[in-house]
């Protein structure tokens, strides 16, 4: 009940310093005069209260860090930016943190998506070191524009509605034009606010500052007092979050905005047309997923998977056809046929594939139609050779025959000549024996 009673004090007291200070019955504040950093209990409470949040920036600090500037000063710049970082409603959905560090050069010191944790941004801020050259402020604010308030490094989607917002701190002139360029920055959507220390030049911070001038240019005399603006810009982010009042009806997630709220639903969810409620997303829906062949719904999620004959590469997204004729992988009895993830089966020289187009049965070569001997086929295990039938005999080409012819041995001349061969050899040993008697 007493925390309860103080927020109502406190709530009354930001009415009150919604109105003229005439009509709350105090001074006006002079024109452009810092906020300090006392406050009192009230108005520290409000500030911390967990209904009052910054609404959802891109925000972009730049930074100098030129010669002008001393390290003992640098160091405090540092320390606020830690205290800026402290009082925002920082994280992916909220306010995302970029910072640029310039002189003669810019240097992107982290841009809006790296961090969504504030010890870690504030560490890293820690470690930023001076570039110590020139005061290249335009260039600065061209950076931001093109390498820093992008998509791919962080910056939403211009239809999500999330302010652009920068804050320079300088100590000394620009040595660019700062004037074009924070002109066109302005013109895509940017807000810049103008932070000038002791030497700064005030007519260059009202250049590249946006309007109303007396809203976005603010000047301290030493970089040990910077550290009062913190309450400054605290109050300039800070809005009721209307979310934490627990009034709003959104379904899923509610986010709060300039002292309203949208409606918004969790990753795989889709706000319907009431801007309430929230329906499953089918992530298979053609153009929503990115799977190389099959789409798996999963509650709001989906994975991937492949046809049969086909295996998942590592990227979890895509597929390649399986050797289905490794070993182990069919069950064909001697010849595995691989085809675009499936496979077929097929048989040795001499075999022929069975019914169940599996295993496979030795060919009788010699059946009829299956050789082409012209009278006799002889089977050999899985071949065969020709032969001939009696009174035949195999041709050349070892598949014809023709039949054998009986020839005489020798010719009728040649008998003649024998016979006349054997009547001298009779004659002559006939008279040899009348001599041999004489």
């Amino acid at each position: 009940m007493r925390r309860a009673l103080g927020s109502l004090r406190c709530c009354l007291a930001l009415l009150l310093l919604l109105l003229p200070p005439a009509a709350r019955g105090s001074p006006a504040r002079p024109a452009g005069t810092a906020a300090g950093r006392g406050t009192d209990r009230c108005s520290s409470s409000l500030f911390t209260d967990a209904t009052c949040k910054n609404r959802p920036l891109d925000l972009v600090f730049i930074i100098d860090s030129s010669r002008s500037v001393r390290t003992e000063e640098f160091e405090k710049v540092k320390v606020f930016l830690s205290e800026m970082i402290d009082t925002l409603d920082v994280g992916e959905r909220a306010t995302r943190v970029a910072v640029m560090n310039y002189a003669s050069t810019v240097k992107v010191e982290f841009p809006l998506r790296t961090y969504f944790d504030k010890a870690l941004m504030k560490e890293a801020v820690s470690h930023i070191e001076p570039l110590s050259a020139g005061t290249m402020t335009g260039l600065a604010i061209q950076t931001a524009m093109d390498e820093v308030f992008t998509e791919e490094m962080g910056t939403r989607p211009a239809n999500f509605n999330i302010p652009k917002v920068v804050i320079i701190v300088t100590d000394g002139r620009p040595q660019d034009q700062v004037q074009d360029v924070a002109a066109r920055a302005q013109a895509a959507g940017i807000e810049i606010y103008a932070v000038g220390v002791d030497r700064a030049d005030m007519q260059s911070l009202r250049m590249m500052a946006s309007e109303p001038l007396d809203e976005h240019v603010f000047y301290v005399e030493t970089y040990g007092v910077i550290e009062k603006l913190t309450s400054k810009f605290r109050e300039t982010f800070c809005a009721v979050n209307m979310c934490m009042l627990g009034t709003h009806d959104c379904q899923q997630v509610c986010m709060s905005s300039g002292g309203s709220y949208v409606c918004d639903c969790y990753e795989g969810y889709a706000l319907n047309p009431d801007k309430r409620t929230c329906s499953a997303v089918d992530m298979c829906a053609p153009g929503r997923h990115d799977c190389g062949q099959v789409c798996v719904s999963n509650n709001g999620s989906y994975s991937c998977e492949c046809y049969e004959g086909y295996t998942l590469n590592p990227d979890k997204k895509t597929c390649s056809a399986m050797d289905m004729c490794a070993p182990g992988k069919h069950d064909c009895a001697q010849i595995c046929l691989s085809n675009d993830g499936s496979y077929t089966c097929d048989c040795y020289e001499g075999y022929t594939l069975n019914a169940d187009k599996k295993t496979c049965s030795a060919v009788d070569m010699c059946a009829p139609g299956r050789h082409d001997c012209e009278q006799v086929c002889v089977r050999d295990d899985l071949f065969y050779t020709c032969d001939c039938y009696q009174g035949y005999t195999l041709n050349l080409d070892k598949k014809t025959c023709s039949r054998t012819t009986t020839s005489s041995l020798v010719t009728t001349e040649e008998s003649c000549k024998c016979e006349a061969i054997a009547a001298l050899q009779d004659s002559v040993t006939s008279h040899l024996e009348a001599l041999s008697t004489k």
